[in-house]
């Protein structure tokens, strides 16, 4: 656990192409060395598939088997894309061009649009929501701020699987995919979206690959143009690859096969986007002359936690699971995984934060720590818990580094001191490089201490201090360097999006945290309903969240920690159990297959009066089942819930707590005891099936005619994300 050295973050460039390949494992080198045909490299989590890729390409550039402007590396996004080009400029292959599939096609739109079709390039947008609004309001539909997102999400999924409005219900049917809203809806908001944006001559992010894909098809002069200035493909997480920009590379290649493709089927956590592991999976067959390398290696994590991760995969279904890789650690033997139950998501936010405070204080640093959650609202509270244990921490996703205020700031003043430091008197005292950058950037709100507490203050200092470490590695690693020397380091990394390390804890989503890694990970609020989601239903979708926990797991070197809590909030229901994706894997529990639907085979149906009791026939009522496992319902309180106590609830814990706090106002004004309202088995079947009208809200056991006429109003409003009429029972 030290500081990055020179080794590390400076690197000499290698002297010739031989030394290149220096410190390269066999299979590594193997995937370095094959700079002809089509190669397909399956890698592993934690295997070096970036460090192999990037020396296959320097080695090339070095050899002078590929010219540095014909190589066309792309990715999916631009922290990737930057790493990629900060390593190829470390090995001295710096012209070669590594960017997004986005970015490229942008490049090659703008180039090629005036010839085209003439004129300038339509506004691109950067976000899609207030347009969708726009269409929204022309076709007459309300859509609430949660519908407005999922729309958008679904004409995103429809540009990049190439489908029009007029096909959106069949392909949607056709995959299993859920609408938000009812299918023929959809395809009129997408139509009427594609009219408006159109009409305001503006193209969003699926229109530049769209547009792009369009002009290399129809003029084939452009098409040869691209293909005569780019000869040589890499792509890398080829399993994240969609229809759409599989078929812009397509028309990049033509007719060629110098394309090298690099992925991990395990690792395929965005099928909402239009993501598939396909043409990964199928290279070898529209391919049968291609190498292909295993990558198997993990050179990032411990054989515990790599044990951990094959356990995971071990129990997958499906295709990617028929061609997952087994890993085989590199590292030391490391602690075990640290399994944690808590009673409640504050208990377990604050046990998480008191652990990362004693790691701390024994010596890890805090930017080797991340906190990684399933969804963006985990993160609130252990925002909290870390800023009153005094932990740093920052924020995945945020403003990307170069992009912040006091970043931008900084380095205008590093620039100014570097230009004109003769005659700065903060600089007249000071010598060493380390010291001019802390005197600089002092004047722009550095301490040598952080401030107390977390918020906007605590962010811009992480930013400065990660200047201030940076200069620090920058003089150790060049002794000679100059003030000027690193204004120049920080351009380049500008321009690569290489960003330092912030010295603080990192909390992220499981998605965002994909391709990072950490000395410690902390994951966290792993229980049925959040891990898998709840709203993934079909056995596709809980592969997918088996491979996200997957990924979740593959970002620790070291140190693991699992943990999930049994009710939300300090007194509340303990009702939530460990994922099942850890049965078998944690100490003390066993592997269990899945329910299945009663009367399948192999499955158990418990009909009325199994226990051995007197058996109760009832033959004028449908016997009730759950409605996950299709097991027959006796209990009273499984009959309300319309499901068994032990599946899996997807219910909504926000409108729970809401009914909940409008329950508590009623009883008060009867002077009833809550109960008397609604039973907490109703409030969670009303949580769980969030009816939209009183013919749904009727068919739940609890409710009944009555309390339907007389609260049914109330909460169909709080369902709907509205507020109840308050006056309505003033009498």
């Amino acid at each position: 656990m030290t500081a990055a050295t020179h080794s590390t973050l400076f690197p000499q460039v290698p002297d010739t192409a031989d030394a290149v390949l220096d410190g390269l494992d066999p299979e590594q080198r193997a995937v370095a060395t094959a700079l002809h045909g089509p190669v397909c490299v399956l890698a592993g989590a934690g295997t070096g598939k970036t460090r192999a890729i990037t020396h296959r390409i320097a080695y090339g550039v070095r050899a002078g088997i590929l010219q540095p402007s014909s190589v066309l590396a792309v990715t999916f996004t631009n922290r990737a894309a930057g790493e990629m080009r900060g390593r190829l400029r470390q090995l001295g292959a710096g012209g070669v061009q590594a960017r997004t599939f986005h970015s490229a096609a942008l490049r090659q739109l703008q180039y090629f649009w005036p010839k085209a079709v003439g004129g300038s390039l339509p506004r691109l947008i950067d976000r899609k929501i207030q347009l969708v609004a726009d269409a929204a309001a022309a076709c007459r539909i309300r859509l609430d701020r949660g519908e407005l997102r999922d729309v958008t999400a679904e004409i995103e999924w429809s540009k990049v699987t190439q489908t029009v409005p007029s096909d959106y219900a069949a392909a949607a049917a056709k995959t299993g995919r859920e609408s938000p809203r009812a299918p023929a809806e959809i395809a009129q908001l997408y139509a009427t979206y594609e009219y408006v944006k159109r009409d305001r001559s503006l193209i969003d992010f699926e229109d530049v690959l769209l547009l792009t894909v369009g002009i290399l098809q129809d003029r084939h002069d452009i098409a040869d143009q691209v293909r005569s200035q780019y000869q040589h493909f890499v792509v890398d997480e080829y399993q994240d690859v969609s229809p759409l920009q599989q078929r812009l590379l397509d028309l990049w290649l033509g007719e060629r096969d110098s394309l090298c493709v690099v992925g991990d089927a395990s690792q395929t956590i965005y099928s909402f986007t239009g993501a598939t592991p396909d043409h990964l999976l199928d290279f070898r067959t529209r391919h049968p002359g291609a190498t292909v390398v295993k990558l198997v290696r993990d050179y990032r994590s411990s054989p515990q936690v790599v044990h951990l991760a094959n356990g995971l995969l071990s129990q997958a279904r499906g295709r990617a699971a028929d061609h997952r890789l087994e890993l085989i650690s590199q590292r030391a033997p490391g602690p075990e995984p640290v399994y944690t139950e808590y009673t409640d998501e504050p208990a377990e936010a604050e046990g998480a934060a008191r652990r990362i405070r004693d790691l701390i204080a024994s010596g890890v640093p805090a930017a080797e720590i991340a906190v990684l959650f399933r969804t963006n609202s985990q993160s609130e509270i252990h925002e909290q818990a870390l800023a009153d244990a005094g932990v740093p921490y920052q924020l995945r996703g945020a403003e990307r580094f170069f992009d912040r205020p006091e970043v931008r700031k900084a380095g205008s003043a590093l620039r100014a001191a570097a230009r004109f430091g003769a005659n700065d008197s903060l600089l007249d005292d000071v010598v060493d490089l380390p010291s001019q950058v802390r005197a600089v950037l002092s004047g722009e709100g550095w301490t040598g201490q952080p401030p107390a507490g977390s918020g906007a203050v605590r962010e811009r200092w992480e930013s400065l201090a990660a200047l201030v470490h940076l200069a620090q590695d920058f003089a150790a690693a060049k002794q000679d360097a100059t003030l000027g020397d690193l204004v120049a380091e920080l351009d380049e990394r500008a321009g690569a999006q290489h960003a330092p390390t912030v010295q603080g804890v990192t909390l992220a989503s499981l998605h965002s945290a994909k391709g990072l890694e950490w000395d410690v990970v902390f994951l966290v609020g792993v229980a049925e309903g959040m891990m898998p989601i709840t709203y993934a239903k079909t056995d596709e979708q809980i592969e997918e969240e088996r491979r996200l926990l997957y990924v979740g797991v593959t970002r620790a070197r070291e140190h693991l920690s699992v943990s999930w809590a049994l009710s939300r909030s300090p007194g509340g229901r303990a009702n939530r159990r460990p994922s099942r994706f850890l049965d078998g894997l944690r100490p003390g529990s066993v592997t269990t297959a899945g329910r299945t639907n009663g009367g399948g085979p192999g499955g158990v149906e418990r009909g009325i009066g199994s226990s051995g009791g007197t058996v109760v026939r009832r033959t004028s009522r449908t016997p009730a089942r759950c409605r996950v496992c299709g097991r027959t319902l006796t209990d009273a309180g499984e009959m309300k819930l319309m499901r068994c106590e032990d599946c899996p609830s997807d219910m909504d814990e926000g409108l729970y707590e809401r009914l909940r706090d409008w329950r508590a106002v009623q009883a008060q004004r009867s002077g009833q005891p809550a109960f008397c309202v609604f039973t907490d088995k109703t409030l969670m079947a009303i949580a769980e099936t969030v009816p939209d009208d009183e013919g749904e809200l009727a068919r739940i056991p609890g409710v009944g005619v009555r309390k339907l006429n007389r609260f049914g109003a109330d909460v169909l409003a709080i369902c709907a994300g509205q507020e109840p009429d308050e006056a309505r029972h003033d009498d």
